[in-house]
This record gives C-alpha cells, structure tokens and sequence, in this order.
C-alpha cells in the first residue's frame, strides 16, 4: 500500500466514522485500489489516529461491501465480477425508481437547483470531443460525479432506509463503473443524456415518466450484463 494513498487527517479525530469517510474517499477515487490489502497500523499511522477507529472503521466499510475481510489475505478493497455488479443493479433496480418517484412528488424548488448542479458538473467533466476510453483518474472524477447526480435524484424521497441502502449501493456502483463496467461499454456520454431525461421529468413533477425512465436506465446495464455472461 502506497504511503501517499491517504493524507494525514489536519486536526487528527479519533471517531470512527470521520476514518470510515477517508477511507472510503480513498476507495471511491482510486487511490486505494480494488484487491489493495488495508492495514491497520499503516492506516493509523497515515491518518495520525490509533488503531481502534481504523479497526471500526474497516468493520463498516466491510458491512457496506467496499471492503472485503478473509482470514487468509486480511482486509483488502473489493474486486467486482460482473456477476457482483449485476446483483448490485438488481437491488437498485427495486428500490431506486420507486425513491426517484417518491422525490419527484416530494421535490422543492432547492432540491431542483442541488440536481442541476449536479447535472451540470457531471456534463462539464466530459470530454469534448466523443471517445471510446477515458484515463483511469477521469473516469472516477466522472463516475463519482454521476454518483452525485443519482443521491440528488432519490434523496428526497423521505425514507430514511431505502436511501441509506441506495447510498451503499451507489459506492459499490462507482466502484464497478470503472472497474468493469466502462471498460467494456464506454456509455458516459449515453448515461448523461438519460439522467438529464429523468432530471426533466422530476421537474415537471411527472413521476411515472421519472420512475419509467430510471427502470430503463438501470435495465440498460442489466441487458449489457446478462449478455456478456451468456457468451
């Protein structure tokens, strides 16, 4: 594990939860990479904390599926087949477009201008010309980004569990966007178009169209996934 992968916290804080958010950062942004071994002592010593809130720490992000523990290799960033991502899109496909419809109906004048923003740095990131690869750093920047844009869509939908469950799922989705899932099918660009069809339709206050629009979203990588394990 590189030494510069993780910065010393400034004002160091021994909760356990300010480390769950570093490491997960961490994670998300590739600088600790899947199949990465995570050690205690190294991280305690990166973030000038002790080893008791890295060691909670590490029990968290095991429980939210971004790290994986085993008695043989210890504690190490998840690796995604696409048999795991494809489980991870089943999951969203039953609670994201039913939160999605809930926010639409729910939706304030603020909640529209925090998904334009979103919308409108996702979009800004893209290259402008059309390509068929991206640098490993940019697809996270643009990944992360789209991230961002999907809590903006169900955050609003009042149900407290359905949006940490979806929280946990859009880290494992981040982290297989750029691990399996654009290096096989480029479809950033495709991916922006919808998610400004669905930002629409949440502004117009129509959430069957919204519902409609993010079950056909989340099918599309279905449909991609189940054809590449059939061959």
């Amino acid at each position: 594990m590189r030494h510069d992968a993780i910065a010393p916290l400034v004002d160091p804080i021994t909760r356990s939860n300010r480390v769950t958010a570093v490491v997960r950062e961490a994670i998300l942004s590739g600088r600790l990479l899947p199949g990465e071994t995570l050690v205690e002592r190294q991280l305690a010593q990166m973030l000038g904390v002790s080893k008791t809130p890295v060691r909670e720490a590490l029990i968290a992000l095991t429980s939210s599926g971004l790290v994986i523990s085993s008695p043989n290799h210890g504690v190490t960033v998840r690796e995604l087949s696409p048999t795991d991502v494809r489980q991870i899109y089943e999951v969203r496909l039953l609670l994201e477009p039913w939160a999605v419809a809930r926010t639409t109906q729910r939706r304030s004048a603020h909640d529209l201008e925090r998904m334009r923003a979103a919308l409108d740095k996702a979009e800004n990131l893209l290259p402008d010309a059309p390509r068929d690869a991206l640098d490993r750093d940019m697809s996270r920047t643009i990944s992360l980004a789209n991230r961002e844009v999907h809590r903006e869509f169900y955050s609003g939908c009042g149900n407290d569990l359905v949006i940490r469950r979806l929280e946990e799922l859009q880290d494992l989705t981040a982290l297989s966007t750029v691990s399996v899932l654009w290096r096989k099918w480029p479809t950033w660009e495709a991916e922006l178009a919808e998610h400004t069809m669905i930002y629409k339709m949440v502004e117009a206050g129509d959430h069957e169209s919204a519902q409609r629009l993010v079950t056909d979203h989340i099918r599309n990588t279905l449909t991609r996934l189940s054809g590449a394990e059939s061959v």
